[in-house]
């Protein structure tokens, strides 16, 4: 409750800090075309879709059958507990296996499909990435620094899908990685609760572990059948850069789908390290400097983003906010 507090102290901030981009927002409201504004739900609806559709998909892989109805809710608690806890992503791991040990699912299998989907998002940004240059390079937007940038952003995400699949492609490597890595956050943990030096069970990370290790392979032996994660993946991404574009041409503005592309990716990735919840304030303030970079005005693209983000966060927390409770209460029962 305490942080869904000061996220939203942190959303009221950043319209404060923003109120005259709002305001010449407002003023062209008149402007807007609603139909196309209103778009932005079937996309957001489609976006946790494919979400669903691709935890369906995993868990079949690895021989586990979970409903569809429960994972769509799932997907759409996890997108407010990210948002809320600013982890990077890090607090949806541990509540997705609390989820999914409602359904039987084990902690390293649920861990196992979660990572696999920002493995499979990553790889699918890449196919985006190499278009949204495509693109750009088609329009004469293509500057070095464009390049620079999805160059970069590509590299970064081979490296860490490479080194991801060396350490959990050895039992070995990932028990002795992982254990490194619980043993630290012990002592860490340690620093504010004094009296409990092994607030992580170290002999049951390792359990995990070798379970998490023991599912990889499963799906590397079976690789070919995650073809259709692969495209469920991509889909999630085109479904959210759809709502993006979709505010654009509402406002008006037909801007090369390539900018926002790249722009999109670089604020996702900001978001990921970003301590204020949902990356406020920095997601935007990237994703105008992108775009801006890729020949779009920040005093057009800026009160564009704004309106995404606020219209975006104000549809999805209520919803996500409804099912999280609703999730601890039966919980409690």
């Amino acid at each position: 409750m305490i942080l869904t507090l000061i996220t939203v102290a942190a959303l009221g901030g950043f319209i404060y800090a923003l109120r005259n981009q709002i305001l010449n927002t407002i003023r062209s409201l008149d402007d807007v075309n609603y139909l196309i504004l209103l778009f932005m739900i079937p996309l957001q609806a489609s976006h946790y879709h494919f979400v669903a559709l691709f935890y369906r998909r995993l868990f079949r892989i690895l021989g586990e059958r979970v409903n569809y109805k429960f994972l769509y809710r799932t997907a759409l608690e996890l997108n407010f507990v990210n948002l809320v806890f600013p982890s990077g992503g890090v607090s949806g791991f541990s509540y997705f296996s609390i989820r999914m040990r409602t359904k039987g699912v084990t902690a390293g299998r649920s861990t196992l499909v979660q990572t696999m989907r920002f493995v499979l998002l990553f790889v699918a940004f890449q196919i985006l990435l190499f278009f949204g240059v495509i693109l750009l390079a088609l329009d004469g937007k293509a500057s070095n620094f464009m390049i620079l940038i999805a160059g970069s952003l590509g590299t970064l995400l081979l490296v860490f899908t490479v080194g991801l699949g060396f350490i959990v492609g050895s039992k070995q490597r990932i028990d002795s990685f992982f254990t490194v890595v619980t043993k630290a956050l012990n002592k860490i943990i340690q620093l504010v609760r004094p009296k409990h030096p092994e607030t992580i069970n170290v002999s049951r990370a390792k359990l995990a572990f070798q379970e998490y290790h023991g599912n990889y392979a499963t799906l590397r032996k079976d690789y070919k059948r995650l073809g259709r994660p692969l495209v469920y993946a991509l889909l999630i991404n085109l479904a959210e850069i759809g709502t993006i574009y979709a505010v654009f041409v509402a406002f008006g503005e037909w801007i090369n789908p390539g900018a926002i592309i790249i722009a999109y990716a670089v604020a996702n990735f900001a978001g990921l390290i970003s301590v204020l919840p949902g990356g406020i304030g920095i997601y935007e303030a990237l994703m105008a400097g992108v775009l801006a970079a890729g020949g779009v005005p920040a005093a057009l693209s800026l009160p564009v983003i704004v309106a995404y983000r606020v219209i975006n966060i104000g549809v999805q927390l209520p919803a996500g906010a409804y099912f999280y409770n609703r999730a601890l209460h039966e919980r409690e029962k």
